[in-house]
């Protein structure tokens, strides 16, 4: 997959969740789930052969899907403007998202070529359980955060049971099929 094709499907992948969000019912909880941004840093680490270039291409596809949340965000379709008081506004009230990123983003593009490379399964199980677990994570009750200099409310459940069947029923699928695929491409077939 070419760097610029995985570029621009991300930030369409971040610009979609927000234009969901703002228009379907159950869409302001498919914009602020987690877990598919650590399957899209993975998936895109997966693309590659070395390791470096998985974590910075995890890194780059998560920094251009938040811009292209971003874009959406500030942009008239939302009945918004560009500006950079609003570009600031945005980036320091989703500080921890961006900082997250930076972590998550390497890291899963990393672990997506090591499953690429190795069949390893850690990044792809870190990705199903992160699927499968965060419509519960999301209901802990931890109260407010504050960072700097505003407090934000971390508990944000998400609202939408379908969502949240749809959600844990992509984890589950997720690791079925990493489990598969690598049975199959090392030789071992289900029931041996």
């Amino acid at each position: 997959m070419g760097v610029a094709l995985a570029f621009v499907l991300s930030a369409a992948y971040g610009a979609g969740s927000q234009f969901l969000g703002a228009r379907l019912p159950w869409g302001h909880d498919v914009a602020s789930l987690s877990a598919p941004w650590l399957v899209l840093a993975f998936l895109a680490g997966s693309t590659q052969r070395t390791p470096r270039r998985a974590a910075l291409l995890g890194l780059g596809c998560t920094a251009a899907a938040l811009v292209g949340y971003w874009l959406m965000t500030d942009s008239p379709v939302e009945g918004a403007s560009y500006t950079l008081a609003s570009a600031r506004g945005f980036f320091v009230s989703n500080a921890a998202v961006v900082l997250g990123g930076l972590v998550t983003g390497p890291l899963l593009g990393w672990l997506g070529q090591g499953w690429r490379t190795r069949r390893a399964l850690t990044g792809a199980l870190i990705c199903a359980v992160a699927l499968c677990l965060e419509p519960l994570a999301r209901r802990a009750p931890l109260g407010e955060l504050h960072y700097l200099g505003h407090g934000y409310v971390v508990t944000t459940p998400i609202d939408s049971r379908t969502v949240v069947l749809a959600e844990v029923a992509a984890g589950v699928l997720f690791a079925g099929a990493t489990v598969l695929v690598r049975h199959y491409r090392q030789g071992v077939r289900p029931g041996d």
